[in-house]
């Protein structure tokens, strides 16, 4: 199955309103406000805001919608908690898009860095017929080629790379932030969920990794923050600082 039949399919299917009853906005902030809570951060419309690089007002009409839709539900301080359709419909969105990543991957050998942003385009408007035969050709892949889990509830606990100390043996598990000019600067650099090493060197410019067979690979602090690990020795368990957690500039700067 090529990419442009998957198009073609996604094209005839999607409109403003998604195959599961929801708007195709609203699927975005649903998987949105889902990556925070999976992320383990505060579901806040100050959160999804910084996410989604939107402004307040926006993020507040669109939350404001969700509730109303029955998706949500709001606490007297703000904070945002799924209703039991909301949870279940976000599930199946952000699965849906796991799959299809690593779908694109493995079998249209689209590279890691690429798939992101095709998903996206993609998951709105998948028929359950398709959904499973996608399922059927992944097999039985458990994450998307970014580290997470495609059946939701089997994520592995990690630390970010930026907290791991110089010596420390290391095994990549995820990159938390998915916008796609932050994947190519990771491939760029020659991280991978799965890659292991041991951390080389950790200073104000850079945190490097280097592998068993000498091979270095450096990123900022700021992208280092990004990046979940396995570690040992481990440091304190900490979710990454969610001013480094950016859904993407030019999907949400519309």
């Amino acid at each position: 199955m090529s990419l442009f039949v998957l198009e073609q399919h996604a094209s005839l299917a999607s409109s403003p309103m998604s195959s599961d009853g929801a708007t195709v906005a609203e699927e975005e902030y649903l998987q949105s406000l889902f990556w925070l809570k999976e992320a383990g951060l505060a579901m806040s419309a100050a959160n999804v805001a910084r996410a989604m690089q939107l402004s307040a007002p926006t993020v507040h009409e669109m939350v404001g919608r969700l509730e109303r839709d029955g998706y949500i539900e709001r606490a007297q301080d703000k904070t945002i908690t799924f209703t039991v359709v909301g949870m279940e419909h976000a599930e199946r969105v952000v699965s849906r898009h796991r799959l299809i990543e690593r779908f694109l991957t493995d079998v249209l050998k689209v590279p890691w860095d690429e798939v992101h942003e095709q998903a996206e385009s993609l998951e709105h408007g998948m028929s359950p017929a398709l959904e499973e035969r996608i399922r059927a050709a992944v097999g039985d892949a458990k994450n998307c080629p970014h580290g997470h889990p495609i059946e939701l509830g089997a994520r592995e606990p990690g630390v970010p790379l930026a907290d791991v100390a110089i010596g420390a043996d290391v095994r990549v598990l995820r990159f938390e932030n998915e916008a796609e000019d932050l994947l190519h600067y990771l491939m760029d650099a020659g991280l991978y969920p799965g890659l292991s090493g041991t951390l080389a060197a950790h200073d104000d410019d850079e945190v490097t990794l280097e592998t068993s067979d000498g091979r270095r690979c450096a990123v900022t602090p700021s992208v280092a923050e990004t990046v979940a690990v396995v570690a040992d020795p481990s440091p304190p368990p900490r979710t990454a600082l969610p001013e480094q957690l950016v859904l993407g500039k030019q999907r949400y700067g519309r």
